[in-house]
C-alpha cells in the first residue's frame, strides 16, 4: 500500500494528528482514552504524571517482549508508533480547545484521533498497548484479539468511572466508538462500495440496464438452486455507495420480483475504481467500456 519510507512518514504523522485530538479535545475538556493512552492521562489526572514519559515507560517491556516474539519490522513499527506518540503528546500540550459542551468535545476527540491511529494502522504499525499485550495472548494462548482489546478497554473505562466519575466514562466512550469508526474508514479508503447479487428471470436485461444506464461492468455466475436444482444466472456487480439506489431502482423496473442481496465492500481495486478506464469492443450490443 506504501512504500517503506512512506510508511515510516505516515506513522509519524499519524502520531501528531493523534497527540493534537488528545491534548486539544480529550484532555482538554477532561475527557479519557482507553488502552495504555487512557491509563496515562488517569495517571496525568490524578498524579500529574506527563503522559508522553508515562505512555513510553508503560510500553517499554512490552516492546522488548514483542521484539523476540514477532520481530524486528512489527516492533520497529510499533516503537515508531510509541515514540511519536509520547514525545508530540507532551509538545503539543500547548493545543487546548475548551469547550462547555462535553459531547461535542467527544465528537471531535473521536473524528481527530480516528484520523490519527487510522494513518497509522494503515501503514501495519500500532501504538503499542494493549495491541502489543492482544497479540501476545493471541500467540501464546490462543485468544482473539478483538476479545483482549475490548477486554481491556472495558478496565480502563471502569478505572474511569472510579477516579473520574460515571458522566466522563460515558462521554469517553463516544469518543472511543467515534474513533473506531474513522479508523475503520482511514484504514478501508474512499474506494468503498457496494456488492450486489441479483438472481432473476430477467437477467440479461438488468444487465444490460446496469451497463448502459450506469456504465458499470457486470459478473454473471452461474448457481444451483438447493432446493430446486434449478441452474439460474446470478448477477454480481459491485458500485459506489451512491449508486446503489440507481441499481435498485433498474432492478424495481425491469424485475420487481427479483431475489437481490447488498453487502459492504471495504476496499475496491481495479477498472473503474483505481484504475483508468480501458475502451473494450462491443459485444452483444452491451458491452462498450470494461470497468
Amino acid at each position: 500500500m506504501f512504500r517503506q519510507p512512506m510508511q515510516w512518514f505516515m506513522i509519524v504523522i499519524g502520531s501528531l494528528i493523534y497527540s493534537i485530538g488528545l491534548n486539544g479535545f480529550l484532555i482538554a475538556n477532561h475527557l479519557a482514552e482507553g488502552s495504555f493512552v487512557g491509563i496515562s492521562v488517569l495517571l496525568l489526572y490524578e498524579f500529574h504524571l506527563p503522559v508522553g514519559l508515562t505512555f513510553l515507560v508503560l510500553n517499554i517491556p512490552l516492546l522488548i517482549v514483542a521484539w523476540r516474539m514477532f520481530g524486528k519490522e512489527f516492533v520497529f513499527k510499533t516503537a515508531l508508533g510509541v515514540v511519536g506518540v509520547s514525545v508530540f503528546s507532551e509538545l503539543t500540550k500547548f493545543i487546548q480547545i475548551p469547550t462547555h459542551d462535553q459531547l461535542l468535545a467527544a465528537l471531535y476527540a473521536g473524528v481527530v484521533t480516528g484520523i490519527g491511529l487510522g494513518l497509522i494502522f494503515r501503514t501495519g504499525g500500532t501504538t503499542g498497548g494493549a495491541d502489543i499485550i492482544a497479540r501476545i495472548l493471541r500467540h501464546r494462548r490462543g485468544m482473539g484479539m478483538g476479545k483482549t482489546l475490548f477486554f481491556i478497554d472495558v478496565i480502563v473505562i471502569c478505572l474511569v468511572i472510579i477516579v473520574v466519575g460515571r458522566e466522563v466514562a460515558m462521554y469517553s466512550l463516544v469518543a472511543l466508538f467515534v474513533s473506531s469508526r474513522v479508523i475503520d474508514f482511514v484504514i478501508e479508503g474512499a474506494q468503498s462500495g457496494k456488492a450486489i447479487s441479483i438472481i432473476s428471470e430477467k437477467h440479461m436485461d438488468i444487465v444490460t440496464a446496469i451497463h448502459e444506464q450506469l456504465d458499470r461492468g457486470t459478473t454473471l455466475l452461474q448457481a444451483t438452486g438447493g432446493y430446486t436444482g434449478q441452474t439460474r444466472q446470478v448477477i454480481h456487480c459491485v458500485v459506489s455507495r451512491e449508486e446503489v439506489v440507481r441499481v435498485q431502482r433498474i432492478i424495481h423496473e425491469v424485475d420487481p420480483q427479483a431475489f437481490v442481496t447488498i453487502s459492504d465492500v471495504h476496499e475496491i481495486a481495479g477498472e473503474g475504481f483505481t484504475f483508468d478506464d480501458v475502451v473494450t469492443p462491443r459485444r452483444k450490443g452491451v458491452l462498450r467500456k470494461s470497468r
